[in-house]
């Protein structure tokens, strides 16, 4: 009976850290970063941590800026939703960011984000805007931050 237990709470153990991202509950999740509800299947974003835990967020800039105010964190992966695929989460280290005035997001960054890289020259062209990758994309809003 005792080893029976023991190998149940280290089952337990073991299936409750796995690395993975986890649903994101539309209109019932709450962001992790600015605590408003998430709706928006174009813009939300996730991170998920070494250890397995995972944060949710109603924008790609609430996830950012919640990295930068919790470099303890050891992030196992950043994911994003794809602009042209609403609900579908992508790495977002592999994606194209576009920040355009004529989409708006949760947080009025007007930041989206596109994958592969040529949806993203596709929708900047019609939708005008800058392009970014993801290293230049968290230097742009490191910067921004600081000038608020």
């Amino acid at each position: 009976m005792k080893s029976t237990l023991s190998i149940f709470f280290l089952v337990l153990l073991f299936t409750g850290c796995e690395v993975k991202p986890q649903k994101i509950n539309y209109g019932s999740d709450n962001c992790q970063y600015c605590d408003m509800t998430i709706v928006d299947r174009q813009h939300a974003s996730q991170i998920v941590t070494e250890k397995g835990r995972s944060y949710k967020f109603d924008a790609i800039e609430c996830m950012i800026n919640y990295h930068i105010e919790h470099t303890d964190q050891t992030v196992a992966m950043y994911l994003v939703n794809d602009f042209k695929n609403p609900g579908e989460l992508i790495d977002a280290k592999t994606a194209t960011y576009l920040i355009s005035p004529e989409i708006s997001s949760p947080m009025g960054a007007n930041l989206s984000a596109f994958h592969p890289e040529q949806v993203a020259q596709k929708s900047q062209t019609e939708y005008r805007g800058k392009l970014y990758e993801w290293e230049a994309l968290k230097q742009y809003l490191k910067e921004e931050r600081l000038t608020k």
